[in-house]
This record gives structure tokens, sequence and C-alpha cells, in this order.
């Protein structure tokens, strides 16, 4: 039995959910969320215990596979709701700069044009300072992959350290070229 697939899914005053067949729908004061599981997968909603409990057919590997990741998903978006998820980008560089202007992020990292990511809807992106972008969102995989394209435009380079990376991520530095004498 999955480790975490059995585990139920507590879930808080102020968040309400709903199953209408393969569909879960999510709603908190965060956002509203909804996901179509596998068909194999059973979820079930105990209005009295406030538990969202999930469960698998058999032990055939797919199933035990889609068991965690379907509890994990539903898990992730009673807590989105609640909290939304955030990352944190920081920006390294001399000259290298970030605006956000009418939805449209704006990218100065060191490339002749200015690279420009329209902000997906649900995903919340704000500016601490020009070289600090901050992106929330109800969804986990819509910040983590929306934060993950943001870094790929330029991502950290070893030997000066310049580009994007996540707040706190070390970046192992590489020494340059050694003169002989």
């Amino acid at each position: 039995m999955s480790r975490v697939g059995k585990k139920p899914i507590t879930v808080a005053a102020g968040v309400e959910v709903g199953i209408q067949g393969a569909v879960v729908n999510v709603k908190g004061p965060k956002g509203d969320l909804s996901f179509t599981h596998h068909p194999n997968m059973s979820v079930t909603f105990d209005a009295e215990a406030k538990e969202v409990q999930v469960t698998r057919p058999d032990d055939q590997r797919q199933n035990r596979a889609l068991h965690g990741l379907t509890r994990a998903i539903i898990a992730n978006m009673v807590q989105g709701v609640q909290t939304q998820f955030e990352k944190k980008l920081e920006i390294q560089g001399v000259g290298y700069q970030a605006t956000l202007a009418n939805g449209v992020l704006s990218l100065q990292v060191g490339f002749a044009n200015i690279i420009k990511l329209p902000v997906p809807k649900g995903v919340d992106c704000e500016l601490g300072s020009p070289t600090l972008i901050i992106v929330r969102s109800a969804d986990k995989h819509a910040c983590g992959q929306f934060a993950a394209n943001i870094r790929r435009v330029r991502p950290p380079e070893p030997y000066k350290g310049k580009g994007i990376r996540y707040q706190g991520e070390m970046v192992k530095r590489k020494a340059g070229k050694a003169f002989g004498s």
C-alpha cells in the first residue's frame, strides 16, 4: 500500500470539496481549482470528518503509481486554496532587470532584445525590486512552471554567476582560465 496514497487529506474550515464523477473541485479563499483524476482511482469525501480519501482497485504497477500521485495533487489543491504557493527568483548581473506591465513580464538579461513573457491566468506575478520576481498561485504546478519558464530565459552561468536563479539557490562556481607563468 502506498504510504502517501493511504493518508487521508484533512480539509480545513473555509475550503469546499466537490466530487462529480472523475472531477474533483476545490474552492477556498485564495481560488478555485479542479482536477480530473484517472478513472481507476476512486476519490471520496467524508463531509463529517472533513477528509478526502483516495483508494485504488488493485496492486497493479500503474495503479500503485497513480494512487500516491492523485492523493498528492489533491492535497496540493487543498493547501493552495488556503495559502498560495510562492516562488521567488533573483536576477543577478550588471544591467539585468525585470519590469511588469499589463500582465507581461519583460526581462532585460544581456540579450540584444527584451524577452517578454505573458503571465498565465491564475498566476500572480509581482516585482519586489527590479531584480526580485515573486510568483504566486493557488495551483502549485502553474506557479512552478511559470517560475521555471522565467529561469529558463537566462539560467545562472557557473563562471560569473550571472543569470536568473531561485532565491537561495546555490550555483557551483568554476574557476576561470589559469594563466601559466
